[in-house]
């Protein structure tokens, strides 16, 4: 009975794509950690009345960054084609999903990190600079430490934003689960495809969700 009813499952198709999925979520977090964090702290410090207050600054950044979050992410995917094939050499698989991940997660990132930092009492920075802290030692030892339950949180929420994001590249061919989906079921009709790949991605997002529950908690009790 099992077996007619997922007579079309091959299992290490599914397996190689878990894995196309999971090395497009890893590569893409990377580097959506690695640029979203600078422009998410640079937002808050030129913000008005932080300790870097740049209204021009701010202004333009929080422009581009609110440009690119509100475009969706299926036009960005086609948009990007062009500059994809130009950075990577091709605009399918696990390279080419990448970049368009990456430009489409780091300023929701960054959105949550300037919020992180603005949840941080004021007090605490303020003493900080009457210890005759620079903004540096600001930043990393008294924000940073003081926000790092929020930025665990916000890693967490664009980690499974990530998973959607890798799921519909398959529209483009970016390959993984999103990728077997469409070509098997969907454009197949074999919907035990499509049944197994959207439990598969259900279970990645609970896990993601659990670990980074754990990692506020971890973070909370500093």
């Amino acid at each position: 009975m099992l077996n007619e009813l997922m007579s079309n499952i091959d299992w290490s198709e599914i397996g190689y794509a878990t894995l196309d999925t999971l090395s497009m979520l890893g590569g893409s977090l990377l580097f959506t950690l690695i640029l979203g964090l600078p422009l998410g702290v640079l937002l808050f410090l030129t913000a008005k009345r932080q300790l870097l207050e740049q209204p021009y600054v701010y202004g333009v950044l929080s422009f581009l960054v609110n440009i690119l979050r509100s475009v969706p992410f299926v036009i960005l995917l086609i948009i990007m084609i062009p500059f994809t094939v130009l950075l990577t050499g091709t605009s399918l698989g696990v390279a080419g999903a990448i970049p368009p991940l990456v430009v489409g997660a780091t300023p929701f990132f960054a959105r949550l990190v300037e919020t992180a930092l603005r949840e941080v009492d004021r007090g605490i920075i303020e003493a900080t600079q009457a210890m005759g802290a620079n903004t540096r030692q600001i930043v990393f030892k008294a924000l940073l430490p003081e926000a790092m339950p929020g930025m665990m949180a916000a890693v967490t929420v664009t980690a499974i934003t990530l998973v959607s994001y890798a799921a519909m590249s398959g529209v483009i061919g970016g390959g993984g689960l999103g990728d077997l989906a469409i070509r098997f079921g969907y454009q197949r009709f074999q919907t035990d495809v499509m049944v197994v790949t959207v439990v598969l991605l259900l279970v990645l997002v609970q896990v993601l969700q659990m670990i980074g529950d754990r990692l506020v908690i971890h973070f909370s009790r500093k």
